[in-house]
């Protein structure tokens, strides 16, 4: 991927490793950030070999936030508008067909846990920090924030992050269930693509399914939720199918030629 100046992009394998870099800004999340993120999706979305993402940020932080310099003379209009972008930038992560994963090496603050939070999980260096200290500045969360923050770890606890910006660690992030796995800081990008590695050598169908079908899960009833998980279940059978595949593999106890 060429012609980025905040994200630099490396793809190994199907795994697509985004490195955040503006480290002289801890990583603050800009309208430039928003446009490369945009463009990158987009790229990202349309090539076929692509099985698994990873974001981490360079330096001490993974994202520190929204960058303040720049939203200090917003009117209220323009302040709303550059929610209404983080928004849709992290929405639009959050829909790609394959998993992300969020690597946190640093400082996830604002922004940068909103950021986290449209990952599809995450794992946390030790020295990683996690807040949304938006009430300090007399601000709320503007990137769902509020919206992503209580699906993940529970209403009480969402809201006792959200109103006093308490900053938490890595370990008590994994208590509260916003990251799934806590490593040293020199094996974070290492267990990372092990877990990348791992998602990537299952059925990339199967695994682009589950992903929609759990995120539909947050949004829907159970009914309505199960229908489509049959729906989609049953569109995985039949000759020349991934399914079919995958269990002709199991029964011939081999691997399944993707």
């Amino acid at each position: 991927m060429s012609d980025f100046n905040i994200l630099s992009t490396e793809i190994r394998d199907g795994i697509a490793v985004v490195v955040i870099q503006r480290p002289e800004a801890l990583n603050a999340l800009n309208t430039l950030f928003f446009d490369e993120m945009d463009r990158l999706i987009e790229q990202l979305s349309s090539n076929k070999s692509i099985r698994v993402m990873l974001i981490t940020g360079e330096g001490k932080a993974y994202a520190a936030g929204a960058d303040i310099a720049e939203m200090v003379s917003k009117t209220a209009e323009e302040g709303a508008a550059f929610g209404r972008r983080g928004q849709k930038t992290f929405r639009s992560l959050e829909l790609l067909p394959f998993p992300v994963i969020g690597a946190i090496n640093g400082f996830a603050l604002g922004g940068g846990m909103e950021l986290a939070m449209a990952c599809d999980f995450r794992i946390a260096s030790t020295k990683a920090k996690f807040g949304q200290p938006e009430v300090n500045l007399g601000l709320t969360p503007g990137y769902a924030g509020t919206q992503r923050l209580p699906r993940l770890v529970g209403l009480g606890n969402a809201l006792y992050l959200l109103t006093t910006a308490t900053m938490i660690d890595a370990q008590e992030a994994l208590r509260m269930g916003l990251v799934q796995k806590v490593t040293e800081p020199d094996e974070l990008l290492n267990e990372a693509m092990k877990l990348a590695e791992t998602i990537s050598q299952k059925g990339k169908q199967a695994v682009e399914k589950v992903k929609m079908l759990t995120h539909k899960a947050m949004e829907v009833d159970l009914e309505t939720g199960s229908k489509l998980e049959a729906e989609h279940f049953g569109s995985l059978f039949g000759d020349n199918s991934e399914g079919r595949e995958g269990m002709q593999a199991f029964l011939e106890k081999r691997k399944p030629n993707w």
